[in-house]
């Protein structure tokens, strides 16, 4: 009687040895990709403030053009009156005479909204033209990732920018 060999199937699966190189890259990958996502949503979150607040101030100013009377963008912790003292992330409306046109509410916790002159409000007149102008820097206050910063300038012709800075300056 002859002795037949048969061919040895070979199993399907990942060895131990397999399964912990694998494992070891994406924890490696993990250590890598998180800090740079914090950077992102740090990043994001930055800029979507300052296009919330330059988007108040059009509105601001186109209201009082349409409207011909003065238009007030100011702080505003309740959202339905302009406060006496504060910072710009205690959340701000724009007001026509008694009027809320619009409310933006608080920032979150840890971010800074901070105007160079402690200015807070800026009043549109029924031309257009502000009566002041103003610097708000949006930034986090314990810098996480680079100490990003945005940089809203308001004119007092209306005129609105942001510029991204990294100065890690936030006060």
């Amino acid at each position: 009687m002859s002795t037949r060999h048969r061919p040895r199937r070979r199993s399907r699966g990942f060895t131990l040895v397999e399964l912990m190189v694998t494992l070891t890259v994406l924890a490696i990958l993990l250590v890598v990709a998180v800090p740079s996502f914090d950077g992102i949503r740090l990043s994001s979150r930055l800029t979507s403030y300052a296009t919330d607040l330059v988007a108040s101030s059009q509105l601001a100013r186109t209201e009082a053009i349409k409207r011909n009377a003065p238009v007030t963008l100011c702080v505003s912790s309740n959202g339905t009156s302009c406060a006496t003292s504060g910072g710009w992330e205690s959340g701000w409306i724009v007001l026509s005479g008694t009027t809320v046109i619009q409310q933006q509410p608080a920032a979150a916790a840890g971010y800074k909204l901070t105007e160079a002159g402690g200015a807070i409000s800026l009043t549109f007149e029924s031309t257009g033209v502000g009566a002041t102008q103003a610097s708000v820097t949006i930034c986090r206050a314990s810098p996480s990732v680079g100490g990003q910063e945005r940089l809203v300038k308001i004119s007092a012709t209306g005129r609105t920018s942001i510029t991204r800075t990294a100065l890690g300056t936030c006060a």
